[in-house]
């Protein structure tokens, strides 16, 4: 491949850095993506989409087993795992070659390599140790993602102990399973193993599952995975794992200080993200990082002049939807326009588990600690007719209100189908709607959607259906 001039280079085509590209093109533009393993990235091959495939397969299961409660009976419930993943894999490679007919449709060059920057405006290109060519661009995007952290003592071997890629692709169904970390990545993995019937133990550093929600809302997930057959250690660490032939001996740190061991069929290590920015040259060219992420400011600029950083590389939350946001915040930028920076505050977080969790904004205790005066609204779902008639009665939806303005605050969600409400209080935070216009707005009835106006009712004492 000749050296080739580019207005914009990105560096990885994740949902940051394809959106990114699109982005560009659309503005006129001339834009180059190099990505060295898949189009989409971690999150559409290996991550967002392809667990939420294997998921969707755990809730069709889950519903299945409850038969009776709905009028009939399933006898003999088979589990086909291979099925299972191989409609996992479809899934996410349907939208891989989604991604490919994008970059054609919106003529961005697209090179098969892997990237370093040599220089300001230049980069490297290599593929399989070999020199490809050399890119320059006016402006360079950096979106190469992040990869499963590991540490010392606790390393992944492909075959009884693993990270998200062996846990998407699994040859059997544990009859045991260790989860270590109960962040999103780690409940949806023991969710998911738990539905098709192995015997999950997740261990967790923090004093709860889900430490980033709301400690209503995470106290009431560990009794619905309890409930479900979890047992769920929290102030608590794996000090070490031995794996054998048959099998995988933890020995884990209660939070009381006693140690106790578990053997173990698999194990699967869920304990945060890597940013993947090694050997892409920011040293040599003085880009400032934070504990290995890249610093960047309110519209996706790094200190250096002319590269750009977005997605999980740069500072938190690492989610696909913000490195999407972010793409446009950057395209945008760089073509001369006045984006609105990133609110992460307004950045909605999900988990795909049985029953959904989703928030978005200040937890109960983050607000009162930043010194708001607070109103707190909850609505259960044992008081909305549609929950009842889904057969999904469990659950709950809490608001977080400032007392003096009205203002949104944050919203914390339990229960069937809230990662698909919670985009409701997005909408209203953005919109900087306060309690007024939420108490005055129409919802369909009957929907789940009810009872998040019902919650913010009840923050103000006007509920009606409890």
């Amino acid at each position: 491949m000749s050296d080739q001039k580019f207005d914009v280079a990105v560096i990885g085509a994740g949902p940051g850095g394809y959106v990114a590209a699109i982005r560009a093109a659309q503005l006129g533009l001339k834009t180059v993506v190099i990505e060295r393993a898949h189009l989409g990235g971690i999150c559409l091959n290996w991550g967002c989409i392809p667990t939420k495939a294997l998921l969707r397969s755990a809730e069709v299961i889950h519903l299945a087993r409850r038969g009776k409660d709905f009028g009939f009976t399933i006898k003999d419930l088979e589990v086909d795992l291979g099925k299972i993943v191989k409609r996992s894999r479809t899934v996410a490679r349907r939208l891989s070659n989604g991604v490919a007919y994008l970059m054609k449709k919106n003529k961005v060059t697209v090179i098969d390599g892997e990237a370093s920057l040599k220089a300001k405006g230049l980069i490297g290109v290599t593929k399989d140790g070999a020199a490809l060519a050399d890119v320059e661009a006016d402006h360079i995007i950096l979106a190469t993602g992040a990869r499963a952290r590991t540490f010392p003592h606790l390393q992944p071997d492909g075959e009884r102990i693993w990270t998200y890629k062996q846990a998407l692709v699994p040859d059997e169904v544990p009859d045991e399973l260790l989860v270590i970390g109960s962040g999103a990545i780690g409940i949806e993995f023991a969710s998911f193993f738990n539905s098709l019937g192995s015997k999950v133990t997740v261990v967790e550093i923090m004093d709860r599952v889900l430490p980033v929600e709301d400690a209503e809302i995470s106290g009431l997930a560990r009794q619905a995975f309890e409930a479900q057959g979890m047992t769920i250690l929290t102030g608590a660490s794996v000090e070490a794992l031995d794996s054998g032939a048959d099998g995988v001996t933890a020995r884990i740190k209660l939070a009381d200080g006693a140690e106790q061991e578990l053997r173990t069929d698999r194990v699967i290590l869920a304990v945060g993200i890597v940013p993947n920015t090694d050997n892409l040259g920011l040293e040599e060219l003085g880009v400032k990082t934070d504990r290995g992420h890249v610093v960047t400011d309110a519209h996706c600029r790094t200190n250096v002049d002319g590269l750009y950083a977005i997605g999980d590389i740069t500072q938190p939350p690492w989610l696909a939807h913000k490195a999407s946001h972010e793409a446009i915040i950057c395209a945008e930028t760089i073509a001369g326009q006045d984006p609105h920076p990133l609110d992460a505050n307004k950045i909605a977080g999900c988990t795909y588990c049985t029953p959904q969790v989703a928030s978005i904004g200040l937890t109960e205790e983050e607000a009162r600690a930043e010194g708001h005066e607070i109103r707190v609204g909850r609505f259960p779902f044992q008081g909305n007719g549609k929950a009842i008639a889904l057969g999904e009665p469990e659950g709950l939806v809490k608001t977080i209100f400032d007392a003096g303005t009205g203002e949104l605050l944050g919203a914390h969600m339990i229960g069937a189908e809230v990662t698909e409400l919670i985009q409701g209080y997005a909408v209203a935070m953005t919109g900087e709607l306060t309690e007024a216009e939420l108490m005055h707005t129409v919802f369909p009835h009957p929907t789940l959607s009810e009872m998040m106006h019902e919650s913010v009712l009840d923050a103000y004492g006007r509920v009606i259906h409890i």
